[in-house]
């Protein structure tokens, strides 16, 4: 199983970034997909969760309004575009995906947000 992120990068507040998370050696359609971010010194927290055919979603309220996650079930891949970034957001994203209880992570892809 690979999770593949892209994406991250160095932005300023206000900016926005998509990042991408391309998996294999799962099959996709029946995983639920989600984006978690970790900062310094805390614990990982759910960023964004889709479900399997992409028509229901859940947000942290951190990012409600913001970041909109999204799934392609043909490219085996899922997005998170985040917009009006701010500096709390600076964290590793980490792609993550779930079937019948086995996660699965990807190796994370770092987003920093300077005010």
């Amino acid at each position: 199983v690979q999770l593949v992120e892209s994406g991250g990068g160095l932005v300023q507040a206000g900016d926005s970034l998509r990042l991408s998370c391309a998996a294999s050696g799962i099959t996709f359609s029946l995983n639920v997909m989600g984006w978690y971010r970790q900062a310094p010194g805390k614990q990982r927290e759910l960023v964004a969760d889709i479900n399997r055919g992409g028509g229901s979603t859940n947000y942290a309220d951190s990012v409600k309004g913001r970041f909109t996650i999204s799934r392609d079930n043909a490219k085996n891949t899922i997005y998170l575009q985040m917009n009006s970034l701010k500096p709390e957001d600076t964290a590793v994203y980490y792609c993550m995906s779930r079937f019948i209880g086995r996660t699965y992570w990807g190796q994370g892809t770092q987003v920093t947000v300077s005010s």
